[in-house]
């Protein structure tokens, strides 16, 4: 095990090294560019002279689990390191689009995206079952937090536009995994819970993750005030986020949003109340550093995925039409909100097109796939989702600061 870290780690650095050098994509884009290409070039030379050398990279791929590596680690680190950047009073001002997009906005996506998943399937020649693509609505509903930060950290949005998109995306997680776990115990169990029990797992996992991380981040942060010695100091959030995303899992409560809310509270009570000029220096610099090599190793995993994934020509064409439905979908959820908070504030022009093409997907959509039971039915909700997220991150991540600019320019 410890080989196969290493030789990612040193992948994963060779192809953020390619892309600063030769390519000069975004960090992030620009290594899971690199990862996909690196990808087929081992399908090429498989197919020209060197066989076996696919089915090696696939085997040690094999033996990465993705779901696990994201869901229960990489993403309680990134979100921590995201959340620590988040100024809380904005977020409170804008906390009704936030909750309205991360509560209601995925509900309404996943019924909208599953339905039109159907209907694109039987087009196709696929018979679906309808609970299938209900999942694969939950599954790819959520705004990816990670993707969506790597994409803004580039783009000058004003800060209305950035704080909806990136507040959404920390908190939408939370619901969407609810919504899947759900619609995922009826095809398991073969019955549909009742609403007190889905209202039941829900507060356990959302509001439970938020009083939990409320409670861990409290109690850091007094930790922290009482001491002046910075290395102390990050070791406590370092802790904070293993231990703490470790206790998550064993209380059965939300680690996203148990993580997102303690990097609020240690963002904002203590950077402001708990710590010097040197400490906030070294906790910045060691958190963005943990940020950046984490978000290059995701990319470059979803990048190198390629290799597992069964695709083909229709693959190909359903995924791209699909795409363009999640657009669909992301419009038809933002647009109302939107019109319904105009009512009370004023909301800056051109906040529905930068909210609906800001909503990229990413790596949470493909580990959520991933934890699909075997059969038919995921082998093509992988295909697509992995198709639907590559799409996005492509398109709409490369271009999202257009659009900011674009709109920020009007009048």
């Amino acid at each position: 095990m410890l080989e196969l870290v290493a030789a990612f780690i040193c992948l994963t650095t060779l192809l953020t090294y390619v892309n600063y050098r030769f390519i000069g994509l975004p960090p992030a884009i620009g290594v899971m560019v690199t990862a996909l290409l690196f990808s087929l070039i081992l399908q090429g030379l498989s197919l020209i002279g060197f066989p076996g050398l696919e089915e090696r990279v696939e085997g040690l791929m094999n033996q990465i689990d993705f779901n696990d590596l994201l869901m229960h680690w990489m993403l309680a680190f990134l979100l921590f390191a995201g959340a620590l950047h988040v100024n809380l009073s904005d977020l409170r001002s804008y906390r009704w689009p936030i909750g309205l997009l991360a509560t209601l906005g995925v509900l309404i996506a996943t019924v909208v995206i599953g339905y039109l998943a159907h209907w694109v399937f039987g087009m196709f020649g696929w018979q679906v079952p309808l609970i299938y693509c209900l999942l694969f609505g939950a599954l790819i509903s959520p705004t990816d937090p990670i993707a969506v930060l790597g994409a803004l950290r580039t783009a000058n949005a004003p800060k209305p536009l950035k704080t909806t998109i990136v507040g959404e995306s920390l908190f939408n997680d939370g619901t969407a995994v609810v919504v899947f776990t759900v619609l995922l115990g009826i095809i398991q169990l073969g019955e549909t819970p009742s609403i007190p029990d889905t209202a039941i797992l829900f507060a356990r996992e959302a509001i439970g993750g938020a009083l939990f991380g409320g409670l861990i981040g409290y109690a850091t942060y007094r930790m922290i005030k009482s001491v002046e010695q910075y290395q102390v100091e990050v070791m406590l959030t370092l802790a904070l986020v293993i231990g703490g995303s470790a206790m998550c899992y064993e209380l059965h409560v939300s680690a996203p949003i148990a993580m997102v809310v303690a990097g609020l509270i240690i963002g904002n009570l203590g950077r402001n109340l708990a710590m010097n000029d040197m400490t906030r220096r070294y906790m910045d610099g060691f958190w963005e550093l943990i940020d950046d090599m984490l978000n290059a190793l995701l990319f470059a995993l979803i990048g190198l995925e390629l290799l597992l994934l069964p695709f083909n020509w229709l693959h190909l064409a359903a995924g791209a039409v699909l795409a363009v439905a999640v657009l669909l979908s992301r419009l038809l959820t933002v647009a109302p909100a939107i019109v319904l908070l105009r009512r009370w504030r004023p909301v800056p022009k051109g906040t529905v097109r930068v909210l609906t093409w800001g909503g990229l997907r990413g790596g949470v959509s493909v580990a959520l796939a991933l934890s699909l039971p075997l059969g038919e039915e995921r082998d093509l909700l992988l295909s697509i989702t992995y198709i639907v997220v590559l799409s996005s991150i492509l398109v709409q991540g490369l271009s999202i600061g257009r659009v900011v600019r674009k709109v920020s320019a009007q009048p």
